[in-house]
């Protein structure tokens, strides 16, 4: 991909999508081994800053499984530090340790495509009861906010009276070499997917606090480089932060959240001093040059706020699960082999997917990136009292029709059940075709069921190219909300980035790329490894 030719930007990066497409005969292009005396530190450190380090939760907050989504049972709590040290626990802090043999490493609340993490996160916070108004980035690590700038009375006061009353922003960065070290080009992919699931998490942790996490669409990057302090840093050469969204998080559910900032609030960031030197990450970088192509071709400018969605006409379906939310979030782990038997019951495969469709009010999606452009092809295993077969949930009810046309004209379009989105396209035992086109993968024939999200693609991106970050964006926070309904309904669900991407589109029909398969996912039961041992989150700070 070069940026010499006559093409447009949006035909640059759909260029972008196809040439790291997997298929049959060729992977897309990475290092083809593993380098791991260069493997980058998954853990950022800004060094020369004060570092904060954070209570932890003495009680999790009561809320149960179904109060994840809905917002009448978890009460605002006020913006205190105790508060926002469990929100940051239970959405980007680390669950456990794991370890074999001499090796150790960390499993996070967020998942990551390879735990590698390239995704950071940062604060901005006007001033909370114990916490200093000022520029934060989180180390889930040490599990403390190093204090990177201090803001003035000003700005503190004007970003209050801005969003009309108490709350802080949240900021997620990529760092793209820490995914490409693994997956060469196609991490671009990976970083945004990654993205996506900090997001959801995000806005669960939120809930249990009575809070709210509203996407500031109308930033541009330059606006998050500017607020982030990114342009006064001094990174080192491939491992510098890339922005990727900002949050506001407040105390209420109102609607009426602006989606931006007055550029005169933005310009008072330039007068901040910033402090803190990122830490050196690995040996020696490798450039991915196509991956930094992507990003500046689908730098979000500034933008008018999306028009908030019509409600969905699907209620949230009602679960017997009484477990408690705090203790899925944390138990969530990615399923590595299933159970070839295992299975799930129907009202539990409906169960868990009703909860990837987007509501008002309902998180994570009232989160409000724009509208829903994903949608779910099925491969179903062993589901007790479905058949076997491919089935699609449409998650979108203006997509219907045009799937319906773009797809193989035998299929059934067999509604499951009444009043939920859910049709059955083909009986039959897709179990190897599922795995084949999961690059041969057991774990998409051997779970219960598995799946591919499949995109609105080429009209959005090529209406706003940007889009195609946050089409990665939406299907990692679908991905979050399976990995929480898998858990509590004890099963087990993990991501899968590695498909072949043509074959997903053959299975389907679809001859061009109006709509692409973006992430695979499956659930089944979940088969533990004897040979790893789990110790505690942060055991290594029992001194603390």
């Amino acid at each position: 991909m070069t940026e010499s030719d006559g093409a447009s930007t949006s035909q640059k990066i759909i260029r972008y999508h196809e040439e790291t497409k997997h298929h049959y005969d060729r992977y897309a292009r990475s290092a083809g081994h593993m380098d791991w005396d260069n493997q980058p530190n998954p853990f950022r450190f800004y060094e020369n800053t004060s570092a904060l380090g954070l209570p932890f939760l003495q009680n999790d907050p009561p809320a149960r499984f179904t109060d994840l989504f809905r917002r009448n049972h978890n009460p605002p709590r006020e913006l205190k530090l105790d508060d926002i040290a469990g929100f940051l626990e239970l959405s980007l802090g680390l669950s456990a340790w794991k370890a074999a043999g001499a090796s150790r490493w960390s499993l996070r609340i967020n998942p990551s495509s390879g735990n590698l993490h390239p995704t950071e996160a940062h604060l901005i916070v006007p001033g909370a009861n114990g916490l200093e108004g000022g520029v934060y980035h989180y180390n889930p690590l040490l599990h403390a906010l190093e204090q990177r700038a201090v803001v003035s009375e000003t700005v503190r006061e004007d970003l209050t009276t801005h969003f009309g009353g108490p709350g802080f922003m949240i900021g997620f960065s990529s760092i793209f070499w820490r995914e490409s070290w693994k997956y060469g080009e196609r991490a671009f992919r990976y970083c945004n997917h990654d993205v996506g699931h900090a997001l959801a998490a995000v806005s669960f942790a939120a809930n249990l606090f009575g809070w709210k996490v509203t996407y500031l669409s109308g930033l541009s990057d330059q606006d998050m480089q500017t607020m982030l302090g990114f342009d006064k840093i001094r990174f080192q050469a491939l491992e510098e932060e890339h922005p990727e969204l900002m949050g506001w998080v407040n105390p209420r559910t109102s609607p009426d959240i602006p989606r931006s900032l007055s550029p005169t609030i933005i310009s008072a960031f330039t007068q901040i001093a910033f402090k803190g030197d990122p830490n050196s990450l690995s040996r020696q970088p490798v450039n991915w040059e196509i991956i930094y192509q992507a990003a500046k071709l689908t730098r979000k400018t500034k933008t008018a706020a999306p028009p908030r969605q019509p409600a969905q006409s699907y209620e949230l379906r009602q679960d017997n699960i009484d477990r408690a939310a705090a203790e899925i979030i944390r138990q969530r782990r990615s399923a590595t082999a299933f159970d070839r038997k295992g299975s799930v019951t129907r009202e539990q495969f409906l169960s868990i997917l009703d909860k990837t469709l987007p509501r008002p009010d309902c998180a994570p999606f009232d989160a409000e990136l724009g509208e829903p452009l994903l949608h779910l092809l099925l491969f179903v295993h062993r589901v007790e009292g479905l058949s076997p077969g491919l089935y699609f949930l449409i998650r979108n009810p203006k997509a219907l029709d045009p799937v319906k046309r773009l797809t193989r004209s035998n299929f059934e379009w067999e509604s499951i059940e009444e009043n939920f989105p859910l049709f059955r396209l083909e009986t039959g035992d897709f179990r190897q075709q599922a795995m084949m086109v999961s690059c041969h993968q057991d774990i998409a024939g051997d779970s219960a069921f598995s799946l591919g999200m499949i995109a609105a693609f080429k009209d959005p991106v090529t209406s706003n190219p940007f889009v195609y970050r946050q089409l990665f964006w939406e299907s990692g926070m679908i991905g979050q909300v399976l990995y929480l309904a898998a858990e509590a309904h004890g099963v087990r669900g993990t991501g899968i980035g590695c498909f072949f991407d043509e074959a997903v589109h053959d299975i389907l029909g679809l001859k061009d790329n109006q709509y692409q398969s973006l992430y695979h996912f499956t659930i089944g039961k979940p088969i533990d490894d004897p040979r790893l041992t789990t110790h505690p989150p942060y055991y290594h700070l029992k001194d603390r």
